[in-house]
């Protein structure tokens, strides 16, 4: 079957679609209109489904085969101002779909209308995981522990992501390592207060903490291999009301990301003990929180040459970039990446020639609207090959 002429059938339908939803972004799990969307649209396919992690949808295509092959969407937009002049901008005030989710619900429903037109013929079963709050807490591991990826068991997950750096009818991926691991974190640094004259009488937190944060640096710089990435950032150091009086405590926010999960782990335990190391031995006493965010998000090497095979038929070999550097930013795909094979690529959405070169995050963020039917295609033959080779 040619998909991608499939794909343009549908395409002035895939416009509706991703511009009703980008007209009407919700923030994490508040998806309740874009969920309703969807559900109407699949019980009008025929194609049952269930609700998981509140907004969030888990439908299945049922083929003739023991293989199941799923494809994910993200839901949620951004609390963000969209100052786009356009006829489709966002009508949500602060609210708006500026990183893409609209278009990849669009590309999943548009792959479901069409894999549900052909469901005799495959090989197996198709499902489709539309994840919601992917921007804040990470949908997928609520999804995960609500059975998404069972009865009947996940074999691989497919995902993507538009990308504006990438021109539209291209797509990029990686091997291995696509996205960073999050770990934010929280250090209070207690000490003793008292007058800003008289500091012998003090333990001054804020001297703690501005070691604290240079010696951190050092963990990254000294402690990991220069070849492999690895940030610690402070976000935030809030303490003291007044020039001349010194603090009870100073609060550190940051952020660690990492690309390695021994690096990970090994991160975690470095800040715990530098910290306490240094507030220690300065007099001060600390507390240290360390949340687990988002992991690593790894590619499977035989499904990103599934990947290369099914989306060089669509579009040719040429038109798919080979990726060099993972991101440093995170993706709430990696929690399907940990428990299944899977691959997910960047689908090109700019076109300089329209002007649609403004970053995601940001307020002016738009797609080249040709990237839908590009994007459908390609979901629709790589699960139609994963399910037939």
């Amino acid at each position: 079957m040619d998909f991608l002429k499939e794909a343009l059938a549908i395409q002035k339908q895939l416009v509706e679609w991703r511009r009703d939803f980008h007209s009407h972004p919700e923030l994490g799990f508040e998806e309740h209109r874009t969920s309703s969307i969807i559900k109407e649209f699949l019980k009008a396919e025929g194609i049952e489904y269930k609700e998981a992690a509140g907004t969030g949808i888990c439908a299945i295509i049922r083929g003739k085969g023991d293989k199941t092959v799923a494809l994910r969407a993200d839901m949620d937009a951004l609390p963000l101002e969209d100052r786009k002049q356009c006829v489709y901008c966002s009508k949500e005030k602060g609210k708006m779909h500026g990183c893409g989710h609209d278009a990849h619900m669009t590309i999943l429903l548009g792959a479901a209308k069409i894999l549900n037109g052909i469901r005799n013929e495959l090989k197996g079963n198709v499902k489709l995981i539309f994840e919601p709050a992917e921007e804040t807490v990470g949908g997928a591991r609520f999804m995960i522990k609500e059975g998404v990826l069972e009865n009947p068991d996940v074999d691989a997950v497919i995902g993507l992501h538009v990308e504006e750096n990438i021109e539209a009818g291209k797509i990029g991926i990686k091997n291995d390592v696509v996205n960073a691991a999050s770990n934010p974190f929280s250090i209070k640094i207690i000490g003793k207060g008292g007058h800003g004259a008289r500091p012998d009488t003090t333990i001054d937190p804020i001297v703690i903490a501005s070691n604290v944060i240079l010696a951190l640096q050092t963990i990254v710089s000294r402690e990991i291999p220069p070849t492999d990435p690895a940030v610690i950032t402070i976000g935030s150091i809030h303490g003291g009301t007044a020039q001349n009086i010194i603090p009870e405590e100073v609060v550190i926010e940051g952020i660690i990301r990492t690309m390695k999960t021994e690096h990970r782990e090994y991160v975690k335990k470095r800040l715990v003990e530098v910290v306490e190391g240094i507030t220690s031995s300065m007099r001060g006493k600390c507390e240290i929180k360390i949340d687990e965010s988002y992991p690593c998000l790894y590619n499977n090497d035989s499904m990103v040459e599934l990947l290369r095979s099914s989306a060089g038929a669509v579009i040719g070999r040429e038109s798919i970039e080979e990726l060099k550097k993972p991101s440093m930013g995170v993706e709430s795909f990696a929690y399907f990446s940990m428990e299944k094979p899977a691959v997910f690529y960047f689908l090109g959405c700019g076109n300089k020639e329209k002007g649609i070169i403004n970053p995601a995050h940001g307020s002016f963020f738009d797609i080249d609207e040709d990237c839908l039917s590009v994007g459908v295609a390609i979901q629709c033959k790589t699960a139609y090959d994963y399910l037939t080779r």
